[in-house]
C-alpha cells in the first residue's frame, strides 16, 4: 500500500523529498513571503505526479501572490541615494 501520510511518492520523487526542499527554500523567510514560496515550490514539485495542470496553477497563485506582496512592500519602503 502506497503512504499517504508519510512521504506520499508525490513529494518523494529524485533524490531530495519536497519538505526538506520548501525547509532549505524558506530559511530567512517570514509569515505571507515563507508561505507563498513553500506553496508555489510544493505544487510545482508535484504537479506531474499529482494533479497536473491544477497544481501548476495553484503555482501561479501563490507567485503571484508573492509578487504582488514584495512589490507593495517595495512601494512602502522608502528609498535612499
Amino acid at each position: 500500500m502506497t503512504e499517504k501520510v508519510n512521504h506520499p511518492p508525490h513529494y518523494t520523487a529524485g533524490k531530495v523529498e519536497c519538505i526538506d526542499a520548501l525547509e532549505a527554500a524558506t530559511i530567512g523567510l517570514q509569515g505571507i513571503e515563507a508561505v507563498c514560496t513553500a506553496n508555489a515550490i510544493k505544487y510545482l514539485w508535484r504537479w506531474k505526479h499529482k494533479n497536473g495542470v491544477e497544481d501548476l496553477q495553484k503555482t501561479e497563485w501563490y507567485l503571484k501572490k508573492l509578487i504582488a506582496y514584495v512589490k507593495e512592500q517595495n512601494a512602502q519602503t522608502p528609498h535612499t541615494s
